[in-house]
């Protein structure tokens, strides 16, 4: 009983420092969730640094490869725009066809049933609708997103910022970082965060790669079809592929409503086959090939950490919860002696750089630099 309790009050206390953590987190999140962020495309991108600073200064890489993503996505983000744009006029005419034939066959059905929906009913709820969006709640309302807003061009700013000294100096903070740990644990350290960039890395690159196919598959069938804004629903599917479990699906859905109403119901059942098909493809080729040795976690993991990161922190934590989740387990393998991804144990191999890298210290003063570059 003494032991237990010990381990007890063991537990007790790593859980409220963990609490008082995440509290902390959540109050500074307009730091905290860019930092991640920051971190997470900074492993991502990574490769293309050290490519890059094969023939170009540290600085001038960093600055290449940030200015390609923003130019890369500043281009799909204006050709998006044009496109909703020139095809608005047309998805308004079609929803409302769609919309009328929608109602007469939701009507057709429920008189099966004895239910009648008429006209009187459907002008109630348009009217209720529009007095709320004229009334004070929703003014208060929209209040509220200009200041979320604020929020997030601040965020974004901070973001872009922190994501350059990463990209430029990633390498040499964390140097910095391993150089305050204890010697007889900075072996596991350095191997901890191998792990964490190879993980971040393969699972943005990975999960982009799954997205980018599910896209271009259900695109391919918007076009087919002629459903309007085929384009930016195929650039929501990619970016919903980032949230695991549910966002793939919303995205299909939302595909599929479009499809219902501006196409019709026969449009609407050949994406919601197309959408299911590809999904099965995700779950049995696409994951396992992609994904089995970035992401090692059980489906339940990844359900309950993208619950606990949705109530945490809404859609970002949705975003950021399961591939924060792959690195924890990833790092506690590293400390339990559990990770077996390379024949040579990669503690051993970063205890002997930093061997080598204390002797060197040792030397003169004008040798110190490139020891340092050498530990970077």
């Amino acid at each position: 009983m003494g032991r237990l309790s010990i381990r007890a009050l063991q537990l007790l206390l790593i859980g409220a420092v963990a609490a008082l953590l995440v509290f902390a987190m959540l109050n500074v999140a307009v730091v905290v969730i860019p930092a991640l962020i920051a971190i997470i495309l900074t492993c991502a991108l990574w490769p293309l640094v050290h490519l890059a600073r094969r023939v170009m200064p540290a600085v001038l890489a960093a600055w290449t490869v940030l200015f390609g993503s923003l130019l890369v996505l500043g281009g799909v983000g204006t050709g998006l725009f044009f496109s909703v744009l020139n095809q608005w006029p047309t998805l308004v005419d079609q929803a409302g066809q769609g919309f009328a034939e929608l109602r007469d066959l939701v009507n057709g059905l429920l008189s099966n049933f004895g239910i009648t929906i008429d006209q009187e009913q459907i002008d109630g709820a348009i009217d209720s609708v529009t007095s709320f969006a004229t009334s004070s709640d929703f003014g208060s309302g929209a209040v509220s997103t200009l200041g979320a807003a604020g929020s997030f061009i601040t965020g974004l700013i901070l973001l872009l910022v922190i994501l350059f000294f990463f990209l430029k100096d990633g390498d040499r903070i964390w140097a910095f970082f391993v150089s305050w740990t204890p010697q007889h644990f900075r072996g596991k350290w350095i191997a901890s965060g191998d792990r964490a960039v190879q993980t971040f890395g393969s699972y943005v690159r990975g999960t982009a790669l799954i997205a980018a196919i599910d896209a271009i598959g259900i695109t391919i069938a918007l076009l087919i079809l002629q459903v309007p804004l085929a384009l930016p629903l195929g650039v929501v599917i990619f970016l919903g592929g980032f949230i695991p479990v549910i966002g793939a699906t919303v995205a299909g859905a939302l595909a599929t409503l479009v499809a219902l109403v501006a196409n019709g119901p026969v449009a609407a059942l050949i994406v919601l086959a197309v959408v299911i098909v590809i999904q099965q493809l995700d779950g049995n080729l696409l994951q396992p090939l992609v994904m089995s040795q970035t992401l090692n976690l059980h489906a339940l993991v990844i359900l309950i950490a993208l619950t606990a990161g949705t109530v945490l922190a809404g859609v970002v934590g949705a975003l950021l919860s399961v591939p924060l989740t792959a690195v924890a387990w990833d790092i506690i393998k590293v400390w339990s002696g559990r990770d077996k991804t390379t024949e040579v144990d990669p503690v051993a191999e970063a205890s002997q750089q930093i061997e080598v890298a204390h002797k060197g210290r040792d030397e003169p003063h004008e040798n110190k630099s490139s020891d340092l570059e050498e530990d970077a």
